[in-house]
């Protein structure tokens, strides 16, 4: 993987600049060639998935206001088995240009991605890589490592590199391990102490339960990393119903646009948040419509960054308009 370099800015510049092209050039183009680009998601089961479906949804005004002879066509999924369904629809009764897909799990879609690949389909990944990286042309997704040492970097600094801190995971899955490696690997190099850390499945009311557990069994905690916005609202109900003082700092990630307005108001427990952005899915349509309307063939991984989200760059990294 290397890090979202200067050209795929320039090709995501350039694609944007397309679209504000005159609507009559967009209309010479039709006449020579019908595009068809599919994206793949899972449907809005949780404030992150909900955000990568209006990012998916914006994209594809977007591009099909500028280039009349796109078409794009977003496919939601409520389960994996019903991702390979749509997808095995799309590709029987579409000729797919391309195919942009979030896959809900990598084992199940790397077979059916694979069909759609055999027919000459251009393929992007979104997120959650497939078992088989050779079958995509484009891969974009989130620096989960960063997530995790970013958000640890900067929480050693506040406690002084001690402490006693409680943490939160997610699902089972590459994602969530790569965001606690990265966090653990920062905090093993301090005296701070995990006093405990289990799975609440990114998922609010989980994490809620398992605050509570934490606030029983813990008489004092300087701080909890909620690996996820999701888990974190459910963090900071828990606390606030308990009353607990001692808790400084109750942190997650994802740029959830309800933790993105704490941080703009210089929330106290929650000044700071890490990226990762639903919106992704958005650069990926673009890079992927870029092959066809903007020109500029893309071909590789890319990594978003993951800066701290302050109070002073947080206009940047907040949509109000999105569910999450």
């Amino acid at each position: 993987m290397r890090m979202m370099n200067e050209t795929s800015r320039m090709v995501l510049s350039a694609v944007a600049l397309a679209c504000a092209l005159p609507l009559g050039l967009g209309e010479a183009l039709a006449q020579e060639r019908d595009v068809k680009i599919a994206v793949s998601i899972p449907a809005a089961t949780h404030g992150w998935t909900g955000g990568v479906v209006y990012h998916a949804e914006q994209a594809e005004k977007e591009i099909e206001a500028a280039f009349p002879n796109i078409d794009v066509i977003v496919s939601t999924a409520s389960s994996a088995t019903a991702q390979v369904s749509s997808l095995e629809d799309l590709s029987a009764t579409q000729k797919l240009a391309a195919l942009v897909i979030l896959p809900f799990t990598s084992e199940e879609l790397t077979g059916p991605v694979e069909q759609v690949k055999s027919k000459g389909t251009f393929i992007t990944v979104v997120d959650r890589g497939l078992t088989d990286p050779a079958i995509q042309d484009l891969y974009v997704a989130g620096d989960n490592i960063a997530v995790g040492a970013n958000t640890a970097r900067w929480l050693s600094d506040q406690l002084g590199g001690k402490g006693e801190i409680v943490v939160l995971r997610g699902i089972p899955t590459v994602i969530d391990d790569e965001r606690i490696k990265g966090f653990s690997d920062v905090i093993a190099e301090t005296d701070i102490k995990i006093l405990d850390i289990q799975y609440a499945n990114w998922n609010q009311d989980e994490a809620f339960t398992l605050m509570q557990d934490y606030l029983a069994k813990y008489p004092k905690i300087d701080a909890v990393w909620a690996n996820d916005d999701d888990m974190l609202l459910g963090v900071i109900e828990a606390v606030d119903q308990a009353g607990r003082e001692d808790i400084r700092f109750a942190l997650g990630g994802n740029g959830m646009k309800q933790v993105i307005e704490m941080v703009k108001e210089g929330d106290a427990r929650t000044p700071i948040s890490t990226p990762y952005p639903p919106s992704m899915i958005k650069s990926a349509i673009y890079m992927t419509a870029g092959q066809f309307a903007g020109q500029a063939p893309m071909r590789g991984s890319f990594k978003l960054d993951a800066p701290l989200i302050t109070p002073e760059n947080a206009d940047q990294f907040y949509f109000p308009d999105s569910p999450f």
